[in-house]
């Protein structure tokens, strides 16, 4: 058996042979950290920790890098608009850089919450606007860009095979329809470099360069960071199925035209979060963040396991009806394996079916069948130690004990009800009970007394 994972740059299933057996490199599209992360976003994250730690099953050693872009993404992708972090800036009265370390914070407290693991390497872009400026000169140097006086443009027309990523029918885009012309000469051009503008004012952030006084375009940052710590060419890159018409394809074009070497082996896209059909973005207002699922009783880890439910290359609709019922699962297969005894082995028929699963593109749906399979079966032995190694790639904590944090109100309630029984009145002790359930918590009656779990 080996990894077959669906790259989007050939459209089909590949076996996956990484660039060198020593380390595979991986390259993940990040946060633009101008305001909170809704769980449509943290999906691509979630994704990615899944895809490296199927690769670690595998027995790869994986080098990961994900980008912070903390300058130069407008509000349009056709290069126009303001930059989203200046915007905010201004809205909250803050300076750009303390948007970006705030809204940064509070999405490692989201990717903490979720167990997903840490890249090797954060890379902001702010901190590599050097690195942006040399690979824009080699550009450059390579007949690839033009002046005009809102900035440095790459001219796609002089790039071979542009939007064979996404597979763009570049003749039939007609100018002014998807984009302004303004001196763009083709309406896929694109921005390397934006010069300050006296008309938006100040900006907070901008820095000198060959070219004048300005910042750089969204694109630039991915292909000038992606190439400093990985190298030119790379194993996997990721990202949202919304990048391959314009940041990816963009991304593609810049890099190899500098280098002249492919950029990256194999693109994976994960699609979107939708609700009632429709993408969930931050333009349409979201809809929620994680810690607006936990006020609402979710845990994280639910929202994991939701996503787990279904294939990363399929939109998957969402709804707080849905994450209840997913809810309810996640319960009872957690609660399934809390009571599992270690007998120190492992069930390799299981680990087998699971790893097959796995070797399929990531065939969550299929690997965790084999969980709740492995589970309830009351014959199989090694449940523990077979489901700790599932568990390593799912990531859904199923073997780790939980601190139970009882609010004063439940335990009273729970210290009344069991006077009530004492005086044999089930009535009052029945209406306790359920009061004690509305809060979100069960007493179980022991020989000892009671015990109170969280539904």
């Amino acid at each position: 058996m080996a990894l077959k994972i669906y790259n989007t740059l050939t459209r089909k299933k590949q076996i996956f042979k990484p660039i060198s057996k020593e380390q595979v490199t991986m390259y993940n599209c990040g946060p633009t950290v101008y305001w909170y992360q809704h769980i449509g976003n943290l999906k691509a994250y979630i994704f990615a920790d899944l895809l490296r730690r199927t690769l670690e099953f595998e027995g790869y050693k994986v080098k990961q890098v994900i980008n912070v872009t903390d300058v130069g993404h407008l509000t349009s992708d056709a290069d126009e608009g303001e930059d989203k972090m200046e915007k905010a800036a201004k809205k909250e009265g803050k300076t750009a850089q303390e948007i970006a370390k705030y809204y940064f914070s509070l999405f490692l407290q989201d990717l903490a919450k979720l167990n997903i693991e840490l890249p090797n390497i954060w890379c902001k872009a702010t901190e590599h606007i050097s690195e942006q400026i040399e690979l824009i000169k080699r550009l450059e140097k390579n007949g690839f860009t033009y002046r005009t006086s809102d900035g440095i443009y790459y001219d796609t027309s002089k790039f071979k095979n542009y939007g064979k990523l996404a597979r763009l029918n570049i003749e039939g885009l007609e100018a002014g329809k998807r984009i302004d012309m303004r001196e763009k000469r083709n309406p896929t051009d694109f921005a390397l470099w934006k010069f300050s503008s006296s008309q938006e004012g100040k900006r907070q952030q901008e820095w000198d360069s060959p070219w004048g006084v300005g910042f750089p375009g969204w694109h630039i940052e991915c292909s000038a960071m992606s190439m400093k710590y990985l190298g030119e060419t790379i194993d996997i890159h990721t990202g949202g199925a919304d990048h391959i018409p314009i940041h990816h394809t963009n991304e593609i074009a810049q890099s190899e035209a500098a280098t002249g070497k492919k950029f990256v082996n194999y693109w994976m896209h994960e699609e979107f979060l939708t609700f009632k059909g429709e993408k969930v973005s931050k333009s349409k207002g979201g809809l929620f963040t994680i810690s607006e699922l936990e006020e609402k009783g979710f845990s994280p880890l639910v929202y994991r396991y939701f996503l787990l439910n279904g294939s990363y290359r399929k939109q998957i609709d969402f709804s707080l009806d849905i994450l209840e019922n997913i809810k309810n699962s996640y319960t009872r297969l957690k609660n399934i394996c809390q009571n599992l005894v270690d007998d120190g082995q492992i069930n390799e028929k299981y680990l087998k079916e699971f790893k097959k699963a796995m070797e399929d593109d990531l065939n969550t749906p299929k690997a965790l069948a084999v969980l709740w399979e492995l589970v309830r079966d009351e014959k199989a032995k090694g449940k523990y130690q077979t489901v700790k190694k599932m568990d390593e790639v799912f990531g859904l904590k199923l073997l780790e004990k939980e601190i139970l944090e009882i609010p004063e109100e439940v335990n009273k309630l729970a210290e009344q009800r069991a006077e009530a029984k004492k005086q044999k009145n089930y009535k009052l002790a029945d209406e306790l009970r359920e009061k004690v359930n509305k809060l979100g918590f069960l007493i179980n009656d022991t020989k000892e007394g009671y015990e109170i779990k969280k539904q």
